[in-house]
């Protein structure tokens, strides 16, 4: 990218003026950027994931995520137990997931013309936009042993270019392929292709971010109970990490399953 940003633009996946010049609501654009991702990879959606965010929600995602920035996912292992201290046999083993924000400027406001090539300066109103987000999440293992040479294996990116216009932001989230198989490429044959995460553990760490990062969230569906275990953990992470409990992490997690 030409502005040195680390994030693919939203006009580089899809046609973004084509998507201004008529009408289109929320629900319709949300629609095609699901259908969109159920393409790639010869028609299958492999290595990718996708949704759309209410506005609101987003907003309050990127309040929790600027104060904390970091944080421990579990995502649980069928067919494995985890041994207690004293040799016992107990729940399902899990592997824990390093999570970690990154925030970037927010996108020019969309238009139906696209950018102008020629002119430099952004649009007025361009601060109006929210900036752009993205999540990364790596084996905590790798991470202790590589620190910010891990390798992601999930990438996460919110995409805000729709924010005003339609009220939703569009989330994209892309596994990474492994090294041993070749680059995914969009209409090929992905049978053979392999990557570093599973459809469902991808999955389960997106909606880990929710579980986590939308406590406070007034509304019919949250529970206040999980709000409050979810907020005390984050904190806890990062303010008072000596009273940190990952059991406690471990039952939220499988109560909010």
């Amino acid at each position: 990218r030409k502005d040195s940003s680390p994030v693919k633009a939203l006009g580089s996946i899809i046609n973004v003026p084509k998507l201004m010049s008529t009408p289109h609501t929320a629900e319709q654009i949300s629609a095609l950027w699901t259908t969109y991702h159920a393409s790639r990879t010869g028609g299958t959606g492999r290595g990718f994931i996708c949704a759309s965010v209410p506005i609101k929600l987003y907003d309050k995602m990127l309040t929790i995520g600027k104060q904390y920035p970091m944080f421990v996912m579990p995502v649980p292992r069928e067919g494995s137990s985890a041994v207690s201290s004293e040799g016992r046999e107990s729940a399902a083993a899990h592997e824990f997931y390093f999570l970690q924000w990154d925030f970037h400027a927010p996108p020019l406001p969309p238009s139906a013309t696209g950018p102008d090539p020629f002119s430099r300066a952004p649009p007025s109103n361009a601060s109006a936009l929210p900036q752009t987000a993205t999540v990364l999440f790596t084996p905590l293992q790798e991470y202790k042993l590589r620190q910010s040479f891990a390798t992601p294996y999930l990438t996460l990116t919110f995409y805000p270019d729709f924010a005003q216009t339609h009220g939703i932001v569009l989330l994209r989230g892309e596994i990474t392929p492994s090294a041993a198989t070749a680059a995914v490429i969009p209409g090929q044959d992905t049978s053979t292709v392999r990557f570093l995460l599973s459809q469902i553990d991808a999955q389960l760490l997106a909606m880990g971010v929710q579980k986590f990062y939308l406590w406070g969230n007034e509304g019919a569906d949250s529970s206040q109970n999980g709000d409050r275990n979810a907020e005390k953990l984050l904190r806890q992470f990062h303010e008072q990490p000596e009273e940190f409990n990952w059991a406690d992490l471990l039952e939220h997690a499988r109560l909010t399953s």
